[in-house]
This record gives C-alpha cells, sequence and structure tokens, in this order.
C-alpha cells in the first residue's frame, strides 16, 4: 500500500531538530542582512542625522539627487578603477592558486604525514586577524627597519618607503591576501577531488597515464564544476574589496591607487555623517555586483551547462 503523502506541518514536526539548529543562521540573516536593507531608502530621501529611525522613511524625497551628485563627482573614475583592479588582479593571481595547491597537495604529495603539516601550515594564516596581517605588513616593510629593506640594504639598494608609494599598494595587497588565503580556500577543491571516484584512476592506471595525463585529462575535468561555480560567486565581489585591509593598509599618500568605494563609503557616511549619499553610492556598488554575478551566471550556463541558478 502506497505511503500517504505527509503535510507540512508533519515534514515540520519531522525536521523539528534541523529546523531548530537552523533558526540561529535564520535571524543572522534577517537581522544584519535582510531588516538593514529597508534603510535604502535613503538613498533617495534627505535624511538629517539626529531624526532618529523614523527619519529614514519620513524625509524629504530627493529622488536621483545623490545618484548625479557621484556621477558627476571627480572621484568616480579613480573609485571606480581602483576597486575593480584590486579586486581583479586578486582574482587573477589569487584564484588560480588554491587550485594548483589542492592538486598539488592530493596528487604529488604522497606521504600522508607531509600532506597533513602542509594543509595545517597553509591554512593557519587564514584565521589571522586583519589587523595582525596589516601590522605584520607595516612591520616588514618599514623603511627603517623592516626586514625587506634590511635584505634590501645588503645587497646595496636604498631603502623603499613601500606603503607611501602608490605603485607598490596593489601588489602588497593582492600578494598578502593570496597568502593569507590560498591555503584554507583550497579546501573545497582537495574535497571536490578526493570525490572523485578510485575507479576512475585505476582506468588511467590501465591505460597507461602518467601523473601529468591524470591530473589533465581526470583531475581537472572532475573538478571543473566546482571550479566555475566558486568563479561565478567571485565575481559577485568584483566591486567588493575588504574594507577593513584598505583602511588599515592606505594613507593619503596612496589614495591614487588604494582609494575604493568602501573608504569613500566611510568618509562620506560615518566622518562626514552624509548618510544618503553614502548610502546611494554604496546601492550602487551593490548593483554592479549583482549585475556582473547575474551576466557572469548567464553565460555560464550558455558555455558549460553549470551555473548557480
Amino acid at each position: 500500500m502506497p505511503n500517504k503523502k505527509k503535510t507540512w506541518k508533519q515534514l515540520l514536526y519531522r525536521d523539528r531538530y534541523l529546523l531548530f539548529m537552523l533558526l540561529p543562521v535564520a535571524v543572522y540573516y534577517l537581522v544584519f542582512c535582510y531588516l538593514p536593507m529597508t534603510g535604502i531608502v535613503m538613498a533617495f530621501n534627505q535624511y538629517q542625522v539626529g531624526s532618529g529611525f523614523a527619519g529614514i522613511y519620513t524625509s524629504k524625497w530627493v529622488g536621483l539627487k545623490w545618484f548625479k551628485q557621484f556621477f558627476g563627482s571627480i572621484y568616480l573614475g579613480r573609485l571606480v578603477r581602483n576597486t575593480f583592479l584590486l579586486q581583479f588582479y586578486s582574482l587573477i593571481f589569487g584564484f588560480p592558486i588554491p587550485i594548483l595547491f589542492a592538486v598539488a597537495v592530493t596528487q604529488v604529495v604522497r606521504n600522508k604525514n607531509a600532506r597533513k603539516v602542509i594543509q595545517v601550515s597553509t591554512y593557519l594564516p587564514y584565521f589571522i586577524s586583519t589587523v595582525v596581517v596589516c601590522g605584520m605588513i607595516n612591520n616588514f616593510l618599514s623603511p627603517s627597519g623592516g626586514i625587506i629593506n634590511q635584505l634590501l640594504n645588503k645587497i646595496g639598494i636604498e631603502s623603499i618607503n613601500f606603503m607611501n608609494l602608490p605603485q607598490w599598494f596593489r601588489p602588497i595587497y593582492v600578494i598578502s591576501g593570496s597568502w593569507q588565503s590560498f591555503g584554507f580556500n583550497s579546501i573545497i577543491f582537495v574535497a571536490a577531488i578526493m570525490g572523485i571516484s578510485p575507479d576512475l584512476y585505476e582506468a588511467m592506471d590501465v591505460d597507461g597515464a602518467n601523473r601529468r595525463q591524470v591530473i589533465w585529462h581526470l583531475v581537472l575535468p572532475s573538478i571543473r564544476p566546482t571550479i566555475i561555480l566558486l568563479l561565478i560567486m567571485s565575481l559577485g565581489t568584483m566591486m567588493s574589496v575588504g574594507f577593513e585591509k584598505v583602511y588599515l593598509l592606505y594613507n593619503t599618500a596612496v589614495y591614487e591607487t588604494a582609494d575604493v568605494i568602501q573608504t569613500y563609503v566611510y568618509r562620506q557616511g560615518i566622518q562626514s555623517s552624509n548618510y544618503s549619499y553614502a548610502t546611494a553610492v554604496g546601492l550602487f556598488n551593490s548593483v554592479i555586483n549583482f549585475v556582473i554575478v547575474f551576466a557572469a551566471n548567464k553565460i555560464s550556463r550558455r558555455i558549460t551547462d553549470t551555473a548557480i541558478w
């Protein structure tokens, strides 16, 4: 006798413990991600400091005034260029490294103990606070006693004030970010490689494939869907640079290459109390990110049949 279809109440009761575990996550996203989105209306009105929470919705409506002001700003080109380039370079140089590392750990390093030591040692930097990492960067690159400049002095090169030279900010940001995150980001690729059936490896061995051919014809094609999905998700943050790290590393001398949309929003909203203008700039940034990830997902679906939605 076929089982009767369960009602939604019965399904809720059956999965009550799983739903209870999910509740804190749902509350977190509701309180800190979705409810604040109602404040987007500030981008279209003249919010006055001191008018309170109700003032967000009752302030004078100004339409697209703040967007027009931002599009006419002399800082628009610099902000968009710096934000895009920092993320673009981080993607170009930072995205392939976890993939290559995962392949190397699983396919080249055969000793299990050595593999564990390598993996753990590369995961650790991810858990170092951004403040600590930026402090380490400033100490290492200090023109007066930094280890980098000491090495340069030993080979006859004068000390370089890296942190005050605009041309050095992007390499410092990208290299330090890749070093800190590549080990942790490789976990999902390692898991995908471990999920490849042993029968496929045996078939490659029977066919006489060497290690390079196994990697190229089996490992990489098997993890391609994972690579594509993570790439699409990374493209969704092309206009979102980590505020904390930029704020801790930059100064007025490197604004030319370091000032990004997030730091500009901070100065306008928090320091200058121009909340409506800062909200408009932040909304513009979010819309651009959404357009990029939507376009990337659509292109990926057409070309590879792999997509997030």
